[in-house]
């Protein structure tokens, strides 16, 4: 499989984090790599990550590749056992896929500042609102749950923490401040420290790191 993205794409950062905790092989082709016009006859949104999972079929939307990988490669899964447990991870994912990272993309914020002539202030002010309410509600989510865990929903990453730990890190290039969030905080510690094993390990020194 090919993983057309670039090293600054969270989303194509979640599916990265998927194929390697799952220990799919796959290649990545850096967007930019491609002829002019090549990624957008591939994938006609034009949008980042693309799978290319071969027979000219590519998968786009990392909501869609990430669904892909779980039926078609099902063990390990991403997502917990409990059924409850499993639609509190895809909560948790779609808060910050749909609430967060659609508000705060490079797009927008160019839209922002290009097309509706918004100072670099009125910018900052945009995101520190939306990385600041989706951040406290996913704080809040984890100290609801039932049972603490290690990671967000469980004794291992899934679904849940391979789309929190890319926008955490966006969040920090984009100079947000992430210390009212300690258990956020806390699982994304954890995450980096993983490390690959087998013949991943060696082309990968962490899992959680691009």
């Amino acid at each position: 499989m090919l993983l057309i993205s670039r090293w600054q794409n969270s989303a194509g950062e979640r599916v990265r984090i998927a194929l390697n905790l799952k220990g799919i092989s796959y290649r990545y082709v850096p967007v930019s790599s491609l002829e002019p016009g090549e990624y957008h006859r591939l994938n006609p949104q034009g949008l980042l990550p693309a799978l290319d999972i071969g027979d000219g079929r590519v998968v786009p939307q990392s909501s869609a590749i990430l669904s892909y990988i779980e039926e078609a490669y099902p063990d390990p899964s991403l997502l917990p056992e409990d059924p409850a447990l499993r639609a509190e991870a895809r909560g948790f994912a779609a808060h910050i896929a749909a609430e967060m990272h659609a508000l705060t993309v490079q797009r927008v914020r160019h839209f922002l500042r290009d097309e509706l002539s918004a100072g670099e202030a009125e910018v900052k002010r945009w995101l520190a609102r939306w990385l600041g309410l989706g951040f406290t509600a996913l704080e809040e989510t984890l100290r609801q749950r039932k049972v603490s865990s290690p990671f967000c929903f469980g004794d291992r990453p899934g679904w849940a923490d391979l789309h929190l730990i890319p926008q955490m890190s966006n969040a920090r290039r984009l100079g947000h401040d992430l210390s009212p969030y300690p258990l956020l905080l806390a699982v994304e510690q954890r995450c980096g420290r993983l490390k690959p094993s087998g013949r991943q390990g060696r082309r990968r020194s962490r899992i959680f790191r691009r």
